[in-house]
């Protein structure tokens, strides 16, 4: 596989909230390339109501991880879809040291290097107003006020040392994920340059 030419692999690392998602689908519009979210996978699986579905759901309505195993064997085998030639965008993967390294080692079998690690930026009092908003317009049985809480305390428990982990290897771009939906897209477009 390798990297083509203007072949971009990104990650959005940021906490429950900070726009991952909404700025994944911006830049996929504007770039062609493909958006990857974890999330999206996993609850397409519960509502289908499949084994890996059934699994995943007990984790998510506490506020938990799905385990490593299944979110990992996920990810290598979309990355390797015939549509992720041109570049990917991973959104929600990983959130631990131990999913970036086996992300790492995959991404290092398949000759494929990451381009850049955008972080997003947002304070922890707006990240709760912005996810019960999202419960109350999406219904999201996993946007209620205890599993808000304890995904934020999973984030900075689990994710954040991500954040040291992609300054060390000098990929990670900082954005302030607060501002407007246009300013924050801009600023991932100043940044990544497409």
């Amino acid at each position: 596989m390798g990297n083509a030419p203007n072949r971009l692999q990104l990650i959005f690392l940021g906490p429950p909230g900070a726009g991952k998602g909404t700025q994944a689908k911006i830049f996929l519009d504007r770039s062609g390339i493909v958006q990857i979210s974890t999330g999206d996978i996993l609850r397409a699986a519960v509502s289908k109501g499949t084994d890996l579905g059934k699994e995943a759901k007990s984790y998510m309505d506490k506020g938990e991880l799905v385990p490593d195993s299944v979110v990992i064997g996920i990810i290598e085998q979309r990355i390797q879809e015939p549509d992720c030639a041109k570049g990917f965008v991973l959104d929600g993967f990983p959130r631990t040291l131990e999913q970036a390294r086996a992300l790492d080692s995959i991404l290092a079998k398949l000759k494929i290097e990451l381009s850049h690690v955008i972080n997003f930026a947002v304070p922890d009092e707006e990240l709760v107003k912005r996810l019960l908003g999202r419960a109350e317009q999406e219904g999201r049985s996993d946007d209620n006020p205890e599993s808000i809480k304890n995904r934020l305390q999973v984030f900075k428990e689990k994710t954040q040392p991500l954040i040291q982990y992609y300054t060390d290897k000098k990929i990670l771009r900082d954005i302030n994920g607060l501002g407007t939906t246009a300013e924050i897209a801009a600023a991932v477009q100043n940044v990544v340059g497409v």
